[in-house]
């Protein structure tokens, strides 16, 4: 066993190569080659010509990046808020009762559809002669109108996340260890104060997996906004990933959309070694 060992160790690299090359021949370069072209004008036509940072200085004069960003952060606001507040709520109110599991399955059941395809279902709902406006009894053109649509957009994505955050979230009430929960009942703990005091510290580090899932998709939401409004009316809607899609592929500026791509990059990275920090830093 002692002569295998430093063998084992000699060669210990070569086990890691392959994954560690196939993550930077499909992540890594990808990347380096987005950032090179967002320092160049490029319509994937012509070669790419140098420009330095020119890209760049053009994200502070665009307005649709500013919409986008404004738009972006609504939505992680509203992921925050509403699919994992509202996956918690539901976690704690269907477990450990009796036919909780059946009570949690039809939140479940959309998480099984693509954004795509969820778009596709809600569009005629939406839509200014649609189901939701014929139930609610109004006249809202829900999906034309700015911020509106972004919030009705939102509410359709909690719609879909609200199964498996719900799902992730029962697991770990699961996971908590019954003594200290009896234990604060002996103590006359129930309700509110149980769950603030108890269940939730017990809960932290699942909870920072779920709402680190959280941020990431909703910095980098595409398919509902696309499918649902193409980032209208104009570009009211955009968010930061379908300013990238529409700057590239539709207006054909690979360079700028490239320069909207390192941006987004940088942004959902920052944030989340940002939260990831805070979480290490309070534990």
């Amino acid at each position: 066993m002692s002569a295998r060992a430093p063998r084992f160790g000699r060669f210990r690299y070569g086990y890691v190569a392959p994954a560690a090359l196939l993550v930077a021949v499909l992540l890594y370069a990808p990347f380096l080659w987005t950032a090179y072209l967002s320092l160049t004008r490029y319509d994937g036509l012509e070669p790419p010509a140098w420009s330095g940072l020119a890209n760049f200085a053009k994200l502070f004069d665009d307005a649709a990046l500013l919409t986008s960003t404004r738009n972006t952060l609504i939505w992680v606001i509203g992921t925050m808020v509403l699919p994992v507040g509202l996956g918690l709520l539901v976690a704690v109110l269907s477990y450990d009762i009796r036919g909780g599991a059946w009570f949690r399955v039809p939140f479940m059941l959309p998480y099984a559809l693509s954004g795509a395809g969820l778009a596709m279902v809600w569009s005629p709902i939406l839509s200014h002669d649609g189901i939701a406006n014929l139930l609610l009894g109004v006249d809202t053109a829900f999906l034309q109108e700015a911020p509106a649509n972004t919030f009705a957009m939102l509410a359709v994505w909690t719609w879909q996340q609200l199964g498996v955050n719900t799902l992730l979230f029962v697991v770990g009430l699961q996971s908590i260890p019954r003594e200290p929960v009896e234990a604060a009942r002996i103590d006359g703990a129930s309700g509110w104060r149980l769950f603030r005091h108890v269940i939730w510290p017990l809960m932290r580090p699942l909870t920072a997996v779920v709402v680190g899932l959280a941020l990431v998709a909703s910095l980098k939401t595409f398919d509902i906004v696309w499918v649902l409004t193409q980032g209208g009316p104009g570009r009211n809607s955009e968010t930061l990933a379908v300013t990238m899609y529409k700057e590239t592929f539709v207006a054909g500026d690979y360079g700028y959309g490239s320069a909207v791509a390192v941006l987004l990059t940088v942004v959902t990275g920052l944030a989340s070694y940002l939260y990831l920090r805070r979480q290490v830093t309070a534990t």
